[in-house]
């Protein structure tokens, strides 16, 4: 019986490259998104179930999860894919805004692995894949929010897997760098309150660097965090953190490399700072 992977945030990105390219190795593969009657090509192919899954909504959790067991018999993987950005002042930041951010990027995902537990408990096998991100090893200028929520998904997973591994369930980390999807579209959420005159410089030397493309031209295609997830969950070790992307790779090297001067003085040299 061929394997199965279900996908939270499987509409588009990464989600939805990884849920093709499994279907391609000729796994089952669980689609959901919160609008799950939007999907026009997944349900096109064969062995895989679009289904509504809303990371903030616990019922949706459940029924998402059961719909894909009743489909497919067993689960075996699990990418806990959905979340989106929230970027700019601190202090612009409402309190829905904030909740919204780690209901979404931790609370979620927490929710939903917990959800798929007991299916691995009974079956004493599963594999578990957190989609982090290279901001979850080191932060950039108006990211508090953001980079809050990967460096949770980070220190969560590292403890997570010792609870798991003695019941014969793995737990793996993807840290991607700049991927080339919608995610500075609609999973982009950049707030500002101009009143706030003393961060303001700050603001404008952040947009200006992120819209000058420099940072956009090192972005990889989807596909290259696909193949990544497809190692973790298929090699049958225990690695924990792999990492996607050449950009990501760079990063993660200096922020092993350098001391928080160097990399803090870097980083405000990148932005013009």
């Amino acid at each position: 019986m061929p394997n199965t992977i279900l996908i939270t945030g499987a509409s588009s990105g990464i989600g939805k490259e990884t849920a093709t390219f499994f279907q391609k190795k000729g796994w089952n593969v669980v689609a959901t998104m919160r609008s799950p009657d939007k999907e026009q090509e997944l349900t096109q192919l064969d062995n895989v179930l679009v289904t509504r899954l809303d990371v903030t909504d616990d019922g949706s959790i459940t029924s998402g999860i059961d719909e894909g067991i009743k489909k497919f018999g067993k689960i075996d993987a699990l990418i806990n894919n959905a979340g989106y950005g929230a970027f700019g002042p601190l202090e612009a930041s409402s309190k829905s805004r904030i909740e919204r951010q780690f209901d979404t990027n931790v609370i979620g995902l927490i929710e939903t692995t917990k959800a798929v537990l007991p299916h691995f408990r009974k079956n004493r096998s599963g594999v578990i894949v957190n989609i982090s991100s290279v901001a979850g090893k080191l932060a950039m200028p108006l990211g508090t929010l953001y980079h809050g929520t990967k460096f949770a998904v980070e220190g969560l997973s590292e403890a997570l897997q010792y609870e798991l591994e003695p019941i014969g369930i793995k737990v793996k980390i993807v840290e991607p760098g700049m991927i080339a999807t919608d995610f500075a579209g609609r999973s982009f959420d950049f707030a500002n309150d101009e009143s706030l005159q003393e961060y303001q410089p700050v603001v404008l030397k952040v947009i200006e660097t992120l819209g000058g493309g420099g940072m956009q031209a090192q972005a990889s295609p989807a596909s290259v965090v696909a193949d990544v997830i497809w190692e973790a969950v298929t090699d049958g070790t225990r690695t924990l953190r792999y990492t996607a992307g050449e950009d990501a790779q760079q990063y993660i090297a200096g922020r092993k490399a350098l001391s928080d001067e160097e990399l803090f003085a870097g980083i405000k040299q990148r932005f013009g700072l």
